[in-house]
Formats: C-alpha cells, sequence, structure tokens
C-alpha cells in the first residue's frame, strides 16, 4: 500500500497558510482517489452492494441482489461472483406436494399426523409405533374399503354385506 505524502508539515506554535493547507488537502485527495488498497465509499451506492476484485489492485461494485437469490462463485463474470436463484434441495421434500421414492424411515414415537380438510380444528390423527423388539411388517391390501381396527372391528364387520 502507498504511503500518503503531504506537501507541508506544521509543528506546534507556527502559523498555518490557507494555500498550504489547501495544498496538503489536495494531497490527501489524490492519494485517496489513486492509491491501491483504498476503497472509494461512492463505490458503493445501494444497501446490500458488494465490493470485489476484477483484478490484481482493482475493485469493483457488484449490485445487491434481488430476494431469495443467493451469491454464487462464476468465474464469467468480471467480479468472480453473481447472484442466482437459490437451487432447489432434492434431499428435501417441498412444504406441499411432492413424492417419496424408496424407502422412507421416519423416526420417533408419533411420528406420522395426518390432518383433515378442517385444519387448525385441533383434531388430526395420529399414526403411533411401539417400540418394536423385532422388525415388523404390516401389509395394507391391495383392494378398496375399510381397513377394520381392532376396538371397532366388530362394527365394520356386522355393516358389510358379503356376496
Amino acid at each position: 500500500m502507498a504511503t500518503l505524502a503531504v506537501t507541508n508539515s506544521f509543528s506546534s506554535g507556527t502559523t498555518i497558510v490557507a494555500g498550504d493547507m489547501n495544498q496538503n488537502f489536495d494531497d490527501v485527495e489524490a492519494f485517496i482517489n489513486s492509491s491501491p488498497g483504498v476503497v472509494q465509499k461512492d463505490i458503493v451506492d445501494a444497501k446490500g452492494d458488494i465490493v470485489a476484485a476484477t483484478a490484481s489492485n482493482t475493485v469493483s461494485r457488484l449490485a445487491v441482489g434481488t430476494n431469495d437469490h443467493v451469491l454464487t462463485a462464476d468465474s464469467s463474470e468480471a467480479t468472480g461472483l453473481k447472484w442466482a436463484s437459490a437451487p432447489a434441495d432434492a434431499t428435501k421434500m417441498p412444504l406441499a406436494g411432492g413424492t417419496f421414492t424408496g424407502a422412507v424411515t421416519f423416526q420417533g414415537a408419533s411420528p406420522i399426523l395426518l390432518q383433515g380438510a378442517t385444519t387448525g380444528n385441533g383434531y388430526e390423527y395420529t399414526l403411533t409405533v411401539v417400540d418394536p423388539t423385532a422388525d415388523r411388517t404390516i401389509t395394507v391390501p391391495n383392494t378398496s374399503g375399510t381397513m377394520a381396527l381392532v376396538d371397532n372391528a366388530s362394527a365394520v364387520i356386522s355393516n358389510t354385506v358379503f356376496n
């Protein structure tokens, strides 16, 4: 980094002439405007602007990005950076919709809550799992209909017409 050199120096008791002081101000301004390592405050003009190097001892402004964009390395850009849309994370399900493929493991004693069409009413179905002591399999039949639960099996069976 360059060293600031001013034309005039002053010591205690010296009368300072305005022209000498103005020359010193000119020296400081020239130093700031031409010296590497000094970044001009006017290079940034908006909240979120980034100062980035474009070459050795050369800085440039990368304008603030837009909402939901991320800063990405890109060597084809002068600053080596660009704003890009945030990539979707293929390892996460979207908040709505989406499809699981392959095996899915849920952990916890009550990992699945099913909410009906009326959300926020305080009622939902909770599928719970007793901590298994061996591998267990429950097979859902390849048919349409109602699955009976132990607590209401007799009611479901008594209302069923057998052909």
